[in-house]
């Protein structure tokens, strides 16, 4: 049986990325992963998640610019 390798474990083992790619996908990693939570919070389904797919897009036209995305919780919205 082939041994099972983690993540972490191949990630660190791919000698063609550089640093900015690494650091890309870690953004992109951790983007993902809030947004699904947020999602799961909020009983979103997959189609309203859809907008989601245009990270890495955004992440493309922000790197030239030396800038990047951060997560930070809203402000609460007002009552309507």
């Amino acid at each position: 049986m082939p041994k099972t390798r983690s993540w972490d474990e191949i990630y660190n083992n791919l000698d063609s990325l550089t640093q900015e790619d690494r650091d890309e996908i870690d953004v992109q990693v951790r983007l993902v992963g809030e947004i699904l939570d947020a999602c799961r919070e909020k009983g979103l389904t997959q189609a309203e998640f859809d907008a989601a797919r245009q990270i890495s897009d955004i992440l493309k036209i922000l790197r030239p610019l030396g800038k990047t995305l951060a997560v930070v919780d809203a402000p609460p919205r007002a009552v309507e």
